[in-house]
């Protein structure tokens, strides 16, 4: 999923992509980023454990330092119902309680089917419309990140000529 998400957002120039594990990301991958697309498994109908373990590991000082940055979040689980939704509720919890401003996606992606609260597959994403909201996540943070951090209004999403909603309710 990280490598479809970032896949979006390359899609917008000025972008910078990296894709970290929880393994190699560190505090200062989070002062680097202007967005951030947070992914993790879902364990139990949450984040993982070292999900939750990095963000509660983060030094004090960086508290209130990340206000302003922009944040989406993306999840997978074993079967539909595995709690996907729980788990990006989860991780959008942990971001605005950093001070990120953080967005879902109100775009159709395939026959009555949204991410509006991130990204989300059973497994891996082997649909056309599973791989297309990744992307589109991906790309909505780098035009949302475009817009407001770069201050370069013609990126918002309002503004773009992709048909957003063409399945909505087909």
């Amino acid at each position: 999923m990280a490598e479809l998400v970032a896949e979006g957002a390359a899609q917008i120039n000025s972008c910078q992509v990296r894709i970290k594990s929880i393994d190699e990301a560190d505090h200062t991958d989070l002062r680097w980023c202007d967005g951030l697309a947070l992914g993790s498994p879902t364990n139990y109908g949450s984040a993982s454990w070292q999900m939750k373990q990095w963000w509660d590991q983060q030094p004090i000082e960086n508290w209130g330092q990340r206000d302003g940055k922009i944040g989406c979040v993306f999840s997978s689980a074993g079967a539909w119902g595995g709690g996907q939704e729980w788990t990006c509720m989860n991780l959008l919890s942990i971001l605005i309680n950093y001070g990120f401003l953080v967005f879902g996606l109100t775009d159709y992606t395939g026959i009555e089917f949204s991410a509006h609260y991130g990204a989300i597959v059973a497994g891996s994403p082997t649909q056309d419309r599973e791989r297309e909201a990744c992307r589109r996540l991906g790309l909505r943070l780098a035009e949302w990140t475009t817009t407001y951090i770069d201050g370069q209004p013609g990126a918002h999403p309002l503004h773009q000529s992709y048909d957003r909603f063409k399945d909505l309710g087909k």
